[in-house]
């Protein structure tokens, strides 16, 4: 059976990992449905000069960040997983405080609820108290939080490919294989 995972864009910097994750998971075969808040919009068009509908081919269906009953609102909907990508702080506060504003934090709650894998990919620096009581609450509901940081021990030789490792990784940790990925071999 096919995997079936909710992508939400945030509107913190950091487009470029999202549409890498995407690429992986196309290539994978894993069907996406994804949310982009507002602000999200405007990062992916700032950064890269992409709309939503330039990834069109990578996602299964673009959900509406107000339509609070679309399918991801409810576990019966049956999504194996989700990961926001990147998340902002005020995301992260929702969701660690329980405030449903939009579908993301909605699908993040039901992701926790059902016990089912929510990876946070938190873009902020420098961190403050509520920052980190907020990480230490969404950790301890079972969200992983996964802040983009690059490698370099697989020499990138552009931003894609870091950012493309980066992503790779978030689909190691959700059990997906990415072809091609070079691992750490030791020194």
């Amino acid at each position: 059976m096919k995997r079936k995972i909710i992508l939400a864009i945030t509107g913190a910097s950091g487009s470029i990992y999202a549409v890498q994750f995407l690429k992986h998971m196309f290539n994978a075969e894993v069907d996406v449905h994804a949310i982009i808040s507002d602000a999200g919009r405007q990062v992916l068009h700032h950064e890269l000069g992409f709309r939503p509908d330039d990834l069109q081919e990578f996602v299964v269906q673009w959900h509406a960040i107000d339509n609070l009953a679309s399918p991801m609102s409810s576990g019966s909907s049956k999504f194996d997983a989700m990961v926001i990508l990147p998340c902002t702080m005020g995301s992260l506060g929702a969701i660690a405080t329980g405030v449903v504003k939009n579908l993301i934090h909605r699908a993040a709650d039901v992701m926790l609820k059902e016990k089912k894998p929510l990876l946070l990919a938190i873009r902020e620096t420098p961190l403050n108290r509520i920052h980190l009581e907020n990480m230490l609450k969404v950790h301890a509901a079972g969200a992983l939080l996964c802040p983009p940081m690059p490698s370099f021990y697989h020499h990138p030789e552009t931003i894609e490919e870091m950012a493309g490792f980066f992503a790779g990784r978030l689909a190691d940790l959700l059990g997906i294989e990415v072809s091609g990925m070079k691992r750490w071999q030791g020194i």
